[in-house]
């Protein structure tokens, strides 16, 4: 017996979280009732979410997509807009295993770089959940140059909302560099440096954990190895989030 979330999410359906909040907006059905947040599910019962019967799955699977700048990371836009899921690569992927894969953590529209792709809810959980700090490497490039005292600022920690962000500055080479995140905030990098007076002209994401995006063309998917995986999963959240 599980709980129903973990289940919804290692479905593929959706993350943990979301799956907590479709429970909570009664949107999920188990064995034909409404269920509820403490609820758990064997292998027999039959579970609904949103008006469908969730189908499980059990082979997990885990990519790389290098995103390409101007593609939205959503399945819907309402405007029509190109998403990730229209990529060539993300179709033959789709037809390929059966299914469409959940995408771990956001990029803007106009960032590119390396995005994990999973049907796996717990290693998603594990990689987003703001209990830890999952290393995050970028490389940015601004107008003016980055100077010496911005970074020493970023080393310290620059205040955003109600709390500071702490990058650590590496390779800089002219007007680019590499900065190194510990937190997932949305659009944390670029509204630090505008924080800091700099226009943000290419922000791609090169490395998440110790796995990179070096060799993966972009548009293009790889197959993480068993390797990469395991070391991500090294990551831990404590048992009152589970």
């Amino acid at each position: 017996m599980e709980r129903l979330q973990k289940i919804i999410a290692n479905a593929g359906y959706c993350s943990r979280r979301k799956a907590e909040e479709l429970i909570e907006k009664r949107k999920v059905l188990l064995n034909g009732r409404i269920s509820g947040l403490g609820d758990k599910a064997g292998e027999d019962d039959v579970i609904a979410v949103e008006g469908k019967e969730l189908v499980r799955r059990d082979k997990k699977y885990y990519y790389i997509l290098n995103k390409p700048k101007g593609i939205l990371v959503t399945k819907e836009d309402p405007q029509g807009r190109k998403t990730i899921y229209d990529l060539d690569s993300m179709k033959a992927l789709e037809k390929k295993i059966g299914l469409k894969l959940n995408y771990v953590g956001r990029l803007d529209g106009m960032s590119e770089g390396l995005l994990i792709l999973t049907n796996d809810g717990e290693f998603n959980n594990l990689l987003t959940h703001p209990s830890h700090s999952v290393s995050k490497t970028y490389l940015v490039r601004t107008e003016p140059t980055l100077s010496e005292e911005d970074v020493l600022k970023l080393k310290n920690g620059v205040m955003i909302d109600t709390r500071k962000m702490f990058g650590e500055i590496s390779k800089r080479v002219k007007n680019e560099f590499k900065i190194t995140i510990g937190e997932g905030r949305n659009r944390i990098i670029r509204r630090v440096m505008e924080s800091l007076g700099y226009t943000v002209y290419r922000l791609k994401r090169v490395s998440v954990g110790e796995v990179k995006l070096k060799g993966i063309q972009e548009g293009t998917l790889h197959e993480m190895t068993k390797e990469e995986i395991e070391s991500l999963q090294k990551y831990s959240i404590s048992d009152e989030f589970l």
